[in-house]
């Protein structure tokens, strides 16, 4: 079945939007890091050499950046999520930090539910190798541990579980979510024009383990010949072939090896994890308990799906 007819097929049975999400126990601590840990590099848009300092954070405070000549507070909250081209953008008490998904999508997967994180020389987060390898590399350097709130007391982590199934629709992309008893994700996306990345589909249930084997080092993918106007937009002035993987589309891959042969695929489901982060509050699970369906999406559609999930929560 085609995408276009699946998503039919699963219209019939939708509803609209609707109380349709709860808070469930997961039976675990909220956690933190147990120590600071740094990581440099260059910004995929600004070309800046800038710093990520993660810091333990308290129990209930979530995840926040701090940025800016004000060192101004951004939560790491849809609702301060704004719409920028080809990243997802944190804005909050004048001060802006840019391409921020790598960073939330490693640290909601590996359950850093409280964290800190300080930008330095810039505004925009260190892409790295442009994947999440680094920044899980630097959650398993410090570790873990139990965050305590003021009160030096433990928070129970919640988790959101959809009840019914919801979805959201722009022209021939989508987003739906149904409900599961797990997470589990399928990503689909095509580029006819570029035949050695073509139509990709990847769905697999979602853990720390699974993340760590199979997400984590997908990196971050361009065409080549929309590298020029990209740049003269402003954009990806620090992209390079070490922080991306580039398809031309009529030579393919120009810096092979791939680390998965539908690395670009999973590499949007690495995005969506990061964008899903943004529903979490007050330290608790922003990805849903569901199975999430997403085709030919990317950061403002998957930002637009979870801001609709406020209107939902119970």
């Amino acid at each position: 079945m085609s995408p276009r007819g699946c998503l039919s097929a699963y219209s019939r049975a939708l509803k609209p939007f609707s109380r349709a999400i709860s808070w469930k126990p997961t039976g675990r601590p909220q956690q933190t890091l147990i120590s600071e840990v740094s990581r440099s590099g260059t910004g995929l848009h600004s070309g800046a050499s800038t710093t990520a300092r993660l810091l333990p954070a308290m129990a209930g405070e979530g995840r926040y950046f701090v940025s800016g000549l004000s060192r101004s507070r951004v939560p790491a909250k849809i609702d301060h999520a704004v719409d920028s081209p080809l990243c997802t953008t944190l804005c909050g008490d004048g001060a802006r930090v840019r391409t921020v998904e790598h960073l939330l999508s490693a640290l909601e997967a590996c359950g850093v539910d409280n964290c800190r994180i300080e930008i330095e020389s810039g505004d925009e987060v260190p892409l790295l190798d442009g994947s999440a390898k680094g920044w899980v590399e630097a959650i398993e350097q410090v570790g873990l541990c139990a965050a305590e709130n003021s009160c030096g007391h433990n928070m129970d982590k919640l988790a959101p579980e959809l009840h019914e199934p919801m979805y959201l629709r722009r022209n021939d992309s989508f987003v739906a979510a149904f409900p599961s008893s797990k997470v589990q994700i399928t990503y689909g996306i095509d580029f006819p024009k570029v035949p050695a990345i073509g139509c990709q589909w990847f769905s697999s249930f979602l853990d720390a383990s699974i993340y760590l084997k199979e997400i984590a080092s997908s990196r971050t993918f361009c065409i080549y010949e929309e590298v020029e106007r990209m740049r003269n937009a402003g954009l990806i002035q620090g992209g390079s072939a070490e922080n991306a993987i580039v398809c031309s589309a009529n030579a393919g891959w120009l810096n092979p090896p791939l680390r998965f042969h539908d690395e670009p695929c999973r590499h949007k489901v690495l995005d969506l994890v990061g964008d899903f982060s943004l529903f979490a509050q007050n330290g608790n699970q922003g990805l849903l308990l569901a199975h999430i369906i997403a085709y030919k999406a990317g950061h403002s559609l998957h930002t637009e799906f979870v801001r609709s999930l406020l209107n939902v929560c119970g």
